[in-house]
């Protein structure tokens, strides 16, 4: 026996929230909206304002603008809505915005109104969305019930009746659309297989495409899907929707680097999403590409002003990754992430009650800095108090700690903190597959490595100029290891393999990292001194390396296959 499922609130009962900074539109919807029979009309021209509103009474239907007010946008009042619950699943949503960019269509499809109206507003357009949408909450109300309950056969059974009414017919749409999303979050795939493959008889909308790629990338059927693949990523209605669902697929089989490939695409095609340029940080981290980490975490504090997620932690996370950086660049480079790292670091500071509320974080921060000075007996003043408890602090927070420790030479310190966070991350359900990823790939680095890529590539130098080829090598190994982007060390691992062919033969370890050293740098902007350094070493070793474009989709899926 099926569930009693609530009736629907009337039409007269529904209560809407506009909320926009221009008086014409207010005027515009309140009118429609008292034509179509609703009566309970609020009106909000700032944030503040709708958030008081919405403290008030539960809305049925918000209109928001995306240029709401001066100091929040509209993304970052519907997130805040949203995490206050004062928009629900049962809530029906329409963006409003004159812009119409690919970048803010894009990140208005990530929210998931129910609709986006494209200002000037049209009368006539207004009273049959607004119809269209009332009547999808009274005559769909069952089934999307259902969906938001979490129970999909039931909603499944209601959209499969309602398919057969003819009454229904321009509903049918967004029924067979539920029906869809119902089989997937069912895990019946090949039920759905078919289902999208039947309805692209018929229908060419961009969710049927994406919904049977991701039914076929979760059966492995790449090469089928590799097709389709390629056909979405040339369509401009399915390109973002197709690069996000290629980093989750890839993330999913532990495949990072083309996981952080595709991660980087969707966040140029939808860049506000500050749930995705957090995974595209962890995703570079676990690549070892410290300029895409400075720029996802820069990216995540430029768009994180004034909305729920602003906090002095993604300062203090831009000058982590700018630290991060500095340690894997050679004097001058460094040099100047140094300073941008001590400025920024000293504005922070200055902001009221910074000092104390963040102390420890910016001791730490300070320490790191200090070794990147050469001036580890100032960082271990820093440090000498600190306790390798991480009670109380964010992951950020101890990460940090950690790697002070380490370019500090207190490795039991250091692993200590490390250990502690992996058993933090066994016991938390919600953690992500790349930040465990990441950690375990940490603890592997720094037990092993004892110095930074700065450090390393010091001592290679030394090395090498008295002839120890060997210790020169395994010191740009590690280097590389920490730093697989950096093109220096790899030109300079080349040039070291390539002395030591002179004189013997080559490891398998040695010829493999000779390679993967050429092809990054194939990949790479190069002076011409560089690029002919670059040739030099290759014909030396006698190796053949094909290069590959980072950028370059066709064939991934079925190649990774291989």
């Amino acid at each position: 026996m099926l569930e009693k499922i609530p009736a629907p609130t009337p039409r007269e009962e529904l209560h809407v929230l506009v909320i926009d900074n221009q008086g014409l539109v207010h005027d515009v919807v309140t009118s429609a909206l008292y034509e179509v029979g609703i009566k309970n009309v609020s009106s909000a021209f700032n944030a503040f304002h709708a958030k008081r509103l919405c403290v008030a009474r539960q809305y049925d239907f918000v209109l928001l603008s995306f240029n709401v007010s001066h100091d929040k946008d509209g993304f970052h009042l519907f997130e805040e809505l949203k995490h206050l619950n004062h928009i629900n699943d049962t809530t029906t949503v329409i963006f409003l915005s004159a812009e119409t960019s690919s970048e803010l269509v894009n990140c208005i499809v990530e929210l998931q109104p129910d609709d986006f109206w494209v200002k000037p507003l049209q009368r006539s357009k207004i009273n049959t969305r607004l119809e269209y949408l009332i009547q999808v909450r009274f005559k769909l109300h069952k089934m999307v019930h259902c969906m938001q309950m979490g129970d999909y056969s039931t909603a499944m059974y209601y959209a499969e009746r309602q398919l057969k009414d003819p009454s229904l017919s321009e509903f049918h749409p967004k029924i067979r659309r539920l029906i869809g999303d119902c089989l997937l979050q069912l895990r019946d795939y090949k039920t759905a297989e078919n289902y999208f493959r039947k309805l692209l008889q018929g229908i060419d909308h961009a969710w049927v495409h994406i919904g049977l790629t991701r039914a076929l990338l979760r059966q492995d059927k790449l090469e089928e899907a590799q097709l389709l693949v390629d056909n979405l990523l040339q369509r401009s209605d399915t390109r973002f929707l197709t690069f996000d669902l290629l980093a989750q697929y890839f993330v999913e089989k532990e495949q990072f680097d083309i996981a952080y490939a595709q991660m980087k695409e969707a966040s140029k095609l939808a860049p506000r999403n500050i749930e995705r340029n957090k995974r595209l940080w962890d995703l570079a981290r676990l690549n070892h590409d410290k300029v895409g980490q400075l720029n996802a975490v820069q990216n995540m504090a430029k768009f994180a002003k004034n909305s729920i997620h602003d906090s002095p932690q993604l300062t203090l996370n831009v000058i982590r990754s700018t630290i991060d950086l500095a340690t894997s660049l050679g004097s001058a480079d460094g040099d100047r992430y140094i300073k941008r790292a001590e400025s920024e670091l000293e504005e922070l500071k200055q902001q009221k009650g910074m000092q104390s509320q963040l102390g420890e974080q910016i001791d730490v921060i300070r320490a790191r800095v200090l070794c990147l000075r050469d001036d580890k007996k100032g960082a271990e003043e820093l440090v000498k108090d600190l306790s390798v408890s991480i009670d109380g602090l964010s992951m950020e927070d101890s990460l940090d700690k950690m790697k002070a420790f380490h370019e500090l030479g207190m490795r039991e310190q250091c692993v200590s903190i490390l250990d502690k966070l992996r058993k933090q991350i066994e016991g938390d359900s919600l953690t992500s597959q790349v930040v465990s990823e990441f950690l375990n790939q940490e603890s592997i680095e720094r037990t092993e490595i004892q110095f930074t890529p700065k450090e390393l590539k010091q001592m290679a130098a030394v090395n090498y100029k008295e002839n120890r080829l060997a210790p020169a090598y395994n010191n740009l190994h590690q280097a590389f290891t920490l730093s697989p982007k950096d093109k220096q060390v790899a030109l300079s691992l080349l040039k070291v393999i390539a002395q030591i062919h002179l004189n013997d033969y080559l490891t398998e370890e040695q010829l493999k990292l000779a390679q993967e050293s050429a092809r990054l740098l194939l990949e790479s902007d190069l002076s011409p001194a560089q690029a002919e350094k670059l040739d030099q070493y290759i014909n030396q070793l006698g190796i053949e390396v094909e290069g590959t474009n980072a950028g370059e989709l066709v064939g991934v899926l079925t190649a990774k296959a291989i």
